[in-house]
């Protein structure tokens, strides 16, 4: 099981739904199965949600000044949402992209030089490997946020 904030996007409404594994809610939103339970809307997306990692018994929490002893400090709300936008904006382009693993800069040259048909893609390349691509002229740029491999996902 997994869970994920959800947020409507007419209203913003936040919200927790569990699914089966990440690809679920892929599933059920294309089906109009994910709903706001506050309005009612199809129109969802996956929030940005700071992951939940416990510490190692010999780690104590560093209380901030702006926080009590043990709470985390929270985000301006204005930053809270614009990274949720840009998260549900990469999730969006993801979906019209194809991943090519560690094959990125292999594939990125083949479309660049007419090798093999013009496609949107997503990978790992390494510095190296991107600072060479941007040398021979080839755009690329690193996503903001991480994406986990399909082949890692639950």
């Amino acid at each position: 099981m997994i869970v994920f904030d959800l947020a409507c996007r007419p209203d913003g409404h936040r919200f927790e739904g569990w699914f089966a594994n990440s690809t679920a809610f892929d599933d059920q939103s294309a089906r109009g199965l994910v709903t706001c339970p506050q309005c009612g809307s199809a129109d969802v997306a996956k929030a940005l949600m700071a992951p939940s990692l416990g510490r190692k018994g010999n780690q104590l929490a560093v209380p901030t000044k702006s926080s009590a002893p043990g709470a985390m400090a929270k985000l301006p709300p204005a930053l809270h949402e614009a990274l949720g936008k840009m998260a549900a904006l990469q999730a969006q382009a993801l979906q019209q992209s194809t991943w090519v693993g560690d094959q990125f800069a292999a594939h990125s040259r083949a479309i660049h030089y007419g090798e093999r048909a013009d496609a949107t893609i997503h990978g790992q390349a390494t510095i190296a490997e991107a600072e060479a691509l941007i040398d021979e002229g080839i755009a690329v740029m690193p996503l903001p946020f991480p994406v986990t491999p399909p082949d890692e996902v639950n």
